[in-house]
């Protein structure tokens, strides 16, 4: 190398950042102990900002466009390094090019089940999932919160801590909201504005800016899943004996277990027992049912019926949960117990 190409290496013409990465957040160019001289080149690109940091201090901020370099354009700067009445020698100073593009698609989920208390269900344990999208608000912000002396920063450093911050505000938004998870589909625009809104002043402190929150999914345990499906299934039953009629039919249809097909035959038999037994005790009609038995169904299966006593001890051995239905004489379908005889699972007397 001859002594002219070695003194042009000393000086940097031409300062810019080219980027096809798509995470990179913030980058300081490599001056590699050159320094820049009066006059150089700086080309700042469409969705970029430069900032000028001199001994440690944050200094001047250039936004897209090319300029020569000189005291007018970096007053701040020059008034850190006294130059008062213009200079001409070299100085040293970092550049640091900051993305103000926007970052979509940015993946969020509960890593656990989160619990929420439902309206209708009472609590449940449900999980989320969606996106966001952030952009640079305040260059310098970012610069002097987040990145500090970090000469590489990408997206990946910050997005487990914005992750937190999201996940940390979430069950809160959705308790206020009133809306049962039976409905959050409908409500998933409506909801994804207002978390956007709780958590715009968190992004905010590290100078950024939150610039959309989307739910894409909530989602109920298996179990729970199943047993809306079966009672959704069971919505245009209206008593009883249609119920054992329809299990009846649906046996002979599938060829079902014998002991299936007893247990309903035996079912059909004792209620045709109980009004044959009423007729000939000269009653005009039946008697009423107690109001405190009610017939169980789990798994697609009727059985009962059982008094409230049973059905609590039943509960207590685990033998019924909140989420198998439950139904006696007067409902118009059939309902969970955890909704019908919430009594039974808080230890509370109705």
């Amino acid at each position: 190398m001859g002594l002219f190409d070695w003194l042009t290496g000393q000086f940097i013409d031409v300062i810019e950042w080219l980027d096809d990465s798509h995470d990179t957040m913030v980058y300081r160019f490599d001056r590699q102990g050159n320094e820049i001289k009066n006059g150089a080149k700086l080309i700042v690109r469409p969705g970029q900002r430069a900032i000028f940091v001199s001994e440690g201090k944050i200094a001047d901020e250039l936004g897209p466009g090319t300029y020569e370099l000189t005291t007018n354009n970096l007053p701040i700067l020059t008034d850190l390094q006294h130059w008062d009445h213009g200079f001409t020698s070299p100085f040293k100073a970092e550049v640091y090019f900051v993305s103000t593009a926007r970052f979509t698609d940015l993946k969020w989920g509960t890593k656990q089940p989160i619990i929420l208390n439902d309206p209708q269900l009472g609590p449940v344990r449900v999980r989320a999932f969606g996106s966001y999208e952030i952009r640079i608000q305040e260059p310098k912000k970012f610069l002097q919160e987040i990145v500090g002396t970090d000469g590489y920063f990408t997206l990946e450093e910050i997005k487990g801590q914005l992750d937190n911050i999201i996940l940390s505000n979430l069950p809160s938004v959705l308790a206020k909201s009133g809306v049962t998870v039976l409905e959050l589909a409908k409500h998933y625009k409506r909801l994804g504005e207002r978390l956007k809104k709780e958590l715009a002043p968190y992004f905010e402190r590290y100078g950024l800016s939150l610039e959309g929150f989307y739910i894409e999914n909530v989602s109920l345990p298996e179990e729970v899943q199943k047993a809306l499906d079966e009672r959704s299934s069971m919505t245009i039953l209206s008593d009883m004996d249609e119920y054992l009629r329809y299990k009846s039919a649906k046996g002979i249809e599938k060829g079902g277990a014998a002991s299936d097909m007893v247990g309903l035959g035996a079912g059909i038999a004792a209620a045709s027992h109980l009004f044959q037994k009423e007729e000939k005790s000269g009653s005009t009609t039946p008697p009423p049912i107690p109001q405190e038995l009610f017939y169980v169904a789990k798994n697609g299966k009727p059985s009962g019926p059982y008094s409230k006593e049973r059905l609590r001890q039943m509960a207590q051995e685990g033998d019924l949960s909140p989420y198998d239905l439950v139904w006696q004489e007067g409902m118009r379908e059939w309902e969970m117990a955890g909704q019908r005889l919430k009594e039974l699972f808080d230890g509370k007397e109705s």
